[in-house]
């Protein structure tokens, strides 16, 4: 698992920035994720031609390795709680928790409190 990590950190450091097509022409496009160059002549989709040829597009190679994909970089699964009741069904080994913005700082510190009991990691604790 250790190195499965170490690998996606490996490789998502060699990743590049995906830009999509015409994003230097518009303010509001350079915000914006990826979208797809989907013109019948577009020099990106065909891969051809100026300074669009050599913009890497998204594509099945730069996935991470199955097994470590969607991990929080600490090797945990990221699991959202809300109140101390959710704590009850999460695993300290597999799992650590975040909690939601919406929560106030009472129930913050009573989760907080609960998970250093069960010995559960927080990934968003409080100051």
């Amino acid at each position: 698992m250790k190195a499965l990590l170490r690998l996606r950190k490996r490789l998502k450091s060699r990743k590049p920035e995906f830009r999509r097509y015409c994003w230097d022409r518009k303010l509001k496009l350079r915000r914006k994720s990826w979208r797809k160059p989907r013109g019948l002549d577009n020099a990106m989709r065909l891969e051809y031609g100026g300074k669009w040829s050599g913009r890497k597009r998204v594509k099945v190679g730069f996935k991470s390795p199955s097994a470590v994909r969607g991990l929080h970089p600490s090797g945990y699964e990221d699991v959202l709680v809300y109140s101390p009741k959710d704590l009850e069904k999460l695993d300290p080994k597999r799992q650590a928790v975040r909690i939601a913005s919406c929560v106030g700082l009472k129930k913050r510190l009573e989760i907080e409190k609960k998970a250093n009991e069960m010995g559960l990691k927080i990934l968003n604790p409080s100051r």
